[in-house]
C-alpha cells in the first residue's frame, strides 16, 4: 500500500498516482491534498494523526517550500512503515508516532524533469521503488544512503503548573476548532465543571453538543489535546486565536 499526501489540491496528485501505476500494482490511498499551503507544521501535525491508523505502508508526502533547492529528499523507516518527503521537518512527528526505532536515509535527486514538482518527479517514484523491494530493504536501493542527521520538528511543549497550563494554538481545523498543544490529561477536572482560557471563563465538555448551540467551550478533542470550540460555530473567531497564538488555560481541581 502506498500513501499520498499533499498540499497540491485537486490536479496534481493525478500524475504521482500515474507514475506510481507505471512503476506498481500496489493499492495507493489518497489520505489528502488539501494541507494548508506550504504550511509544514499544519501538515506535520495530522500526518501524525492520521498514518498511525493505517496498516504497514509506504507513506509519501509532499508540503515542500523548498522545492528545487538544495533540500533534500528524505526517506525515513519507522518500524513496519516507510516515510518519503522532503527533508524540511515534515515527516518526523509521523514517524515518531509510527516507529520505536527511526532509520532516516537521503534519497539522490538526479535531474527532474521539473525543478517545481518533485512530487512527481522524486517522491513519488521513491515510493513506488520503496514498496517494491519492500521496506526492511530501502538501503539495497541505489539512490540510498544513510544519513546522521536530518530537519526536525518538535511541536512546542506547554508549561504546565499547580491549576495552570500556558501553551498556544497548533492548529485550526476546517470546523474553527482551534487545537492547543495541552493534552486532555492535564486537566483534571470533570466534564461541566469551568475553566478560564486567556481569561475568558467557559465549560468544559465532553463534547461539542454538551452545550448550547453557539456556545464556547473547551473539549478533548480526538488528538487528546485540548481544543477551544464551539458548538455549531467557529472557535478560532470566538476566542480571537490562530495558528501560534498563546493560550493560558486555568483550572481549579
Amino acid at each position: 500500500m502506498i500513501t499520498l499526501a499533499s498540499d497540491f489540491g485537486a490536479r496534481y496528485p493525478a500524475a504521482m498516482r500515474g507514475v506510481i501505476a507505471r512503476m506498481t500494482t500496489s493499492r495507493i490511498i489518497d489520505i489528502t491534498h488539501d494541507f494548508p499551503r506550504q504550511d509544514v507544521r499544519t501538515a506535520a501535525f495530522w500526518l501524525k494523526q492520521l498514518l498511525v491508523t493505517f496498516p504497514p505502508s509506504v507513506h509519501c508526502a509532499v508540503v515542500d517550500p523548498g522545492v528545487g533547492t538544495d533540500r533534500a529528499a528524505l526517506v525515513i523507516r519507522a518500524g513496519e512503515h516507510a516515510l518519503v518527503g522532503p527533508d524540511n521537518g515534515l515527516l518526523l512527528p509521523a514517524a515518531r508516532a509510527l516507529g520505536d526505532t527511526i532509520e532516516p536515509f537521503k534519497w539522490a535527486i538526479e535531474d527532474p524533469d521539473s525543478a517545481t514538482f518533485h512530487g512527481r518527479d522524486v517522491f513519488a517514484p521513491a515510493a513506488a521503488r520503496i514498496d517494491t523491494v519492500g521496506v526492511s530493504a530501502i538501503e539495497e536501493l541505489e539512490p540510498v544512503s544513510p544519513v546522521d542527521s536530518v530537519v526536525d520538528y518538535q511541536f512546542p511543549e506547554p508549561t504546565i503548573d499547580d491549576g495552570r497550563a500556558s501553551g498556544e494554538i497548533l492548529i485550526v481545523d476546517r470546523f474553527g476548532n482551534a487545537v492547543t498543544n495541552v493534552s486532555g490529561e492535564t486537566v483534571p477536572i470533570a466534564p461541566g465543571s469551568s475553566l478560564r482560557v486567556n481569561d475568558q471563563s467557559v465549560p468544559f465538555e465532553r463534547s461539542y453538543a454538551h452545550c448550547p448551540r453557539e456556545t464556547s467551550l473547551v473539549t478533548v478533542g480526538s488528538h487528546g489535546n485540548l481544543e477551544l470550540a464551539v458548538n455549531q460555530g467557529r472557535g478560532d473567531e470566538a476566542f480571537g486565536v490562530e495558528p501560534t497564538t498563546p493560550v493560558t488555560i486555568e483550572w481549579t481541581a
